[in-house]
């Protein structure tokens, strides 16, 4: 189960691919396009807070019929 704290995580744009069961690459093309989950630069780098990418998958379900 995880915790509070476990939602401010800072993860790496990898883990945060792995998440989504996504590539890095089309992670970065989120971001480029501005539809992929919020960002939060750390020095020279790129990380994703955990409870940002649950909520931006939250955000991308659909009830659309089929």
């Amino acid at each position: 189960m995880a915790t509070q704290d476990d939602d401010q995580i800072l993860l790496t744009r990898r883990e945060t691919a792995e998440l989504l069961r996504i590539s890095v690459r089309t992670l970065d093309q989120l971001a480029a396009t501005g539809t992929g989950p919020p960002r939060c630069p750390v020095g020279g780098s790129v990380r994703y807070r955990r409870a940002d990418v649950l909520a931006w998958i939250d955000a991308q379900v659909t009830n659309r019929a089929s």
